[in-house]
This record gives structure tokens, C-alpha cells and sequence, in this order.
């Protein structure tokens, strides 16, 4: 059996034990302090140098090897989502509306699992490791505050991460080359009309008409303002306006996204989505305030890395559990370690029928497979060495 699997298996139940904690204890988007001293707990139980940060939560851990060499960087998130958990387990949330429904918790112990095997294996390793405990992944603000830390990004040769998949099969990972994930941009818009009353709407400038008419026109821009090649998406998940039924609203919010996988189109997107929602506005003779937020890059995974990361799923669950997935318009702040450094991010299958673990991110029953863990644990170990002694 490959060594870093053997230890893998080894430690699978301080994996498994970790896991269960975080997800007992979620915490939102830079909120993680509890999750952020137990990980200190444990990085100082192995004896790995970390670092704290005054203005953020998360923790940055180093291991340096015996010999000098490169520098990898292992990445995962801790953040969790404003969601009631419905699952039936014994290690439910204890934190009302508060869940890990999105498979954080398992990063968060699967790095912690590299750690605890790759502190055995450091006569092997040639070079620098960092292992990044990142908050804030999912309102795709916490990448770019933990890079801003210090000088420890400027150092990193090569980036890897990996995320719990529910869309795949429990033992199967997907590396490929190229695009793997589409840029998450967030749009605001504020209609300003003129109130009065209902039934007299001739002495009014209806605002909810006026912003029903823009979330509509926006749907014309995928067919008709971009090639048939391109994905795009443009999606207005906030609509609010009115007070009562009897009074015309004077105005309106709108918030929504947009996800696309093109750098010419993220360079025109703002500009478009603006013209027609400002000259919507003024056919009603209203106004349009538009605020548009460039959040995350696409994910697109290096030629080289994943190459690399080919090889070490080959080498520690063998070449059958090598799968590939498509490109999804799903996004990640991951995009921020590679958009001008290479790495490669990973979906590590964890859907079992028979566990029911086959359930959407994001919902109140997402659960994972925990005999994955390891895999994971030992991906993150088996990637580190072997791109440091590549």
C-alpha cells in the first residue's frame, strides 16, 4: 500500500473525530473564532508552526523540510452557512441556524489529516508547506483578505485545493486541466420612480413595474448581447418594493448574479448590465442606480498541476478512481491563490446512495461519505510532496 495512504488510514478516525467537531460547532463567514482556536489547538498538539492574524479570523500553518526546495500551499475554507440543519445525526449543529452544508468542516479536517501525516513523512519533503485555513469562502472575501497577510503569498510556488463533491461517487476525484469553475460577480440596482396612490397610477411612476421590467430585459443579454458559445448567467435572486397594496411604490432593490467564464466578457458585463437597466428606467421615466462587484475570478486549473495531482489520486486510490466533471457555473475564491500563480483545485467525490450523501450543497440534509476523509487527508499529503520533489 502507498505510505501516505498507510498513514492516511492510520489516523482516519482523528480525520473522521475532527470533521464531526467542526460541524457540531459552524460558524459564518468571519466568524470563525471558535473554529479558528480549536484549529490552533491542534496545529499546536503536532508541534506546527502557525500564524494568527489581528484583523481577520483563519490561521496560516508551516511545515519546512529538511532540504531546501519550492513552496506549496495547501488550501481549505471553515466557513459555514446561515442554514437550519435537518439531518439526524449525533454530531448535528449545536449553533442554531448555523451548518456546515456545504462540506467546509471536512476541508478543515482533511488538512488537518495532511498535516498529521506529512509531520511524519519531513525528512521526505523538499521545500516549504503552508496550510491555509481560510475564512470567509462563501461570500468569496476570504482568499483575498488572507493574502493580503503578510508576504507569505509572494513566497508560494504552486497552489493546491480541494472540495467535498456531492455530484460525484464516493472514491472518484476529478483533477482535469482547464476551466473548472466560472467567475461570481454580484450586481445592485436601485430604481427610484415617484409614489401616489393605486388607483391612480397615471400620477405615479411605478417603481415595481419599472424594476419587473429590468429583471426581464436583463434576460435578454445572454441570447442576444453574447455569442451562443459562451456560458453566461444572469440570475436576480433579491426583488423588493412596495409598502401596501393601495400605494404605488416609489422604489425599488434589485440584487443579483452573474457567472461566465470569459475574460472579454467580465471586461463588458458591468457596462451592459448598467445601459440596460438605466435606459429601462428612463422609457418609464424613472432613474436606475446600478453598483456592480467583480468577486471572483474563474477557477481554471494549471496544465502542469493537474498533471501532478493526476498522479497522486494514481498513486493512492489507483487509476479507476480518476473521473472527470464538467465545468460549472458554481464559483470559488480559490480563483484568487491561481490567477497569477498555477495550481489546481479538486472535487473529491463523496456521494453514497445508500448514505444518502448524494444531496445538494447548500441544502439543510447535505451530508458526506466519511470514508472519504482519508482520501482527502492523503491527496492533500501525496500533492504536496510530490510537486515539491517534481
Amino acid at each position: 500500500m502507498n505510505q501516505i495512504m498507510a498513514l492516511a488510514k492510520k489516523h482516519e478516525n482523528y480525520i473522521i473525530d475532527l470533521r464531526r467537531y467542526f460541524h457540531m460547532y459552524p460558524e459564518i463567514a468571519f466568524k470563525e473564532f471558535n473554529t479558528t482556536k480549536k484549529i490552533i489547538e491542534e496545529l499546536e498538539k503536532l508541534d506546527v508552526e502557525y500564524k494568527t492574524f489581528d484583523d481577520c479570523t483563519g490561521v496560516i500553518a508551516k511545515i519546512v523540510g529538511n532540504e531546501k526546495g519550492k513552496t506549496v500551499a495547501l488550501r481549505s475554507d471553515i466557513d459555514a452557512l446561515l442554514i437550519q440543519e435537518k439531518n439526524d445525526v449525533p454530531y448535528k449543529s449545536k449553533n442554531d441556524g448555523v451548518m456546515h452544508a456545504c462540506g467546509h468542516d471536512a476541508h478543515i479536517a482533511m488538512n488537518l489529516g495532511a498535516i498529521k501525516i506529512l509531520k511524519e513523512l519531513k525528512d521526505k519533503i523538499n521545500g516549504t508547506i503552508y496550510f491555509i485555513f481560510q475564512p470567509a469562502e462563501e461570500i468569496g472575501k476570504g482568499a483575498k483578505k488572507i493574502i493580503e497577510q503578510g508576504d507569505w503569498f509572494d513566497k508560494v510556488d504552486n497552489f493546491f485545493g480541494a472540495h467535498i463533491w456531492s455530484y460525484l461517487p464516493s472514491g472518484t476525484v476529478s483533477v482535469e486541466e482547464g476551466l473548472r469553475m466560472s467567475s461570481t460577480d454580484i450586481f445592485k440596482i436601485k430604481v427610484t420612480g415617484k409614489s401616489g396612490h393605486g388607483s391612480m397610477p397615471h400620477q405615479a411612476v411605478d417603481a415595481t413595474l419599472v424594476a419587473s421590467a429590468i429583471v426581464m430585459n436583463l434576460q435578454s443579454m445572454v441570447s442576444r448581447e453574447f455569442s451562443p458559445m459562451d456560458s453566461v448567467v444572469v440570475s436576480v435572486g433579491k426583488f423588493i418594493s412596495g409598502t401596501a397594496s393601495n400605494i404605488i411604490s416609489k422604489e425599488a432593490y434589485l440584487e443579483g448574479t452573474t457567472r461566465y467564464y470569459s475574460k472579454e466578457i467580465g471586461e463588458n458585463i458591468d457596462k451592459i448590465i448598467e445601459r440596460i437597466a438605466t435606459n429601462t428606467a428612463k422609457a418609464y421615466r424613472a432613474t436606475a442606480e446600478v453598483d456592480y462587484e467583480f468577486v471572483l475570478y474563474p477557477v481554471i486549473n494549471d496544465a502542469n498541476s493537474s498533471k501532478i495531482a493526476e498522479e497522486a489520486v494514481k498513486k493512492i486510490l489507483g487509476e479507476d478512481a480518476l473521473t472527470t466533471y464538467p465545468k460549472t457555473t458554481l464559483g470559488e475564491d480559490f480563483s484568487h491563490y491561481i490567477k497569477d500563480k498555477p495550481g489546481v483545485f479538486a472535487f473529491l467525490g463523496c456521494a453514497n446512495n445508500e448514505l444518502n450523501t448524494n444531496v445538494a450543497h447548500h441544502n439543510d440534509h447535505f451530508n458526506i461519505d466519511e470514508s472519504v476523509l482519508k482520501n482527502g487527508a492523503a491527496l492533500y499529503a501525496q500533492y504536496a510532496l510530490d510537486y515539491l520533489n517534481n
